[in-house]
């Protein structure tokens, strides 16, 4: 918690130094969630909104995947067309069980502090029997477009699994963009914690599913969220976006309609269900793009 603010004091900071005006936050929905942002952010380039222009980007968990894509100056339309691809052999299929749901309710749900709560899945995280992280590191590595820090401006979030800190990782942290990336995709209980200096880090979901109330002081924000709801106390995407719209901001929340939630199904961590979630995110696009554009062109 401490640590929570010293970190929103630190960017509060660096806002007057450098006023950031448009910001597009990428929230967590794993495998398909990636595909879905990916689709969304090619089908609204291709209505001639791109989003890629943002001042700052912020990434947690799988929208850490999609803010490295969308800061390596590949063009959308090629990351589009990798997502629509079948599953390959390096796609390994995960489901969370009923075990570790049962987990992460009982953390969650019976605390009302955000602190505690994350302390208590960092602990089941810590324990669980997963694959190496050598090994996870490699996927990781197989899925991102560059290997070092972009140019652009670019937050990458994780949670510290002894303490349940927030920890906000970008090129200025001396941290490698793979373990910042890898560490905001450790989803407790299926992938292993990352070791960063000596200290272990999980899944940035596990602080909110975006992490949205990093955007506080910009002008404009447009929030990307295949997962909307919260557990317990955790910040839901729709309240952050509620509080920033409260503060002065213009923000445009664009969640899974009712195709796009068939296509993505019940398990975010199956990636045959990659290619059909890509293609209704690009399909939707049209739908929110007059809100999107009304948030993005007015800075």
């Amino acid at each position: 918690m401490v640590q929570d603010r010293r970190w929103k004091r630190a960017e509060q900071s660096r806002y007057r130094e450098n006023v950031v005006e448009k910001a597009l936050v990428l929230g967590g929905g794993g495998v398909t969630g990636v595909a879905w942002e990916i689709g969304m952010l090619a089908g609204l380039a291709d209505i001639g909104l791109d989003l890629t222009d943002a001042d700052l980007v912020i990434g947690t968990s799988a929208g850490s995947i999609v803010g490295v894509d969308v800061r390596s100056g590949v063009r959308l339309a090629e990351l589009y067309e990798v997502q629509t691809r079948p599953p390959g052999a390096g796609d390994s299929y995960a489901k969370m069980g009923f075990g570790v749901l049962a987990k992460y309710v009982r953390a969650m749900v019976f605390s009302r502090k955000p602190d505690v709560a994350r302390v208590r899945v960092g602990t089941m995280a810590l324990r669980a029997r997963t694959e190496s992280e050598d090994a996870r590191r490699r996927v990781i590595a197989s899925r991102l477009p560059i290997s070092e820090w972009p140019a652009g401006r670019l937050q990458i979030t994780a949670v510290d699994a002894l303490t349940g800190d927030l920890v906000v990782f970008d090129a200025a942290s001396g941290v490698r963009l793979l373990d910042a990336v890898g560490a905001s995709c450790a989803v407790p209980g299926i992938w292993p914690p990352v070791t960063i200096n000596g200290r272990r880090y999980i899944d940035g979901g596990i602080a909110s599913a975006a992490n949205a109330d990093l955007a506080e002081g910009c002008g404009s924000v447009v929030l990307i969220a295949p997962l909307v709801s919260s557990f317990g106390a955790m910040a839901s995407p729709v309240r952050q976006a509620s509080k920033l719209a409260e503060s002065g901001a213009r923000v445009s929340l664009v969640k899974p309609d009712k195709a796009a939630l068939r296509a993505i199904g019940r398990n975010v961590l199956n990636p045959a269900r990659r290619p059909d979630s890509a293609r209704a995110g690009y399909a939707q696009a049209a739908s929110v793009a007059d809100d999107v554009k009304a948030v993005w062109w007015a800075s």
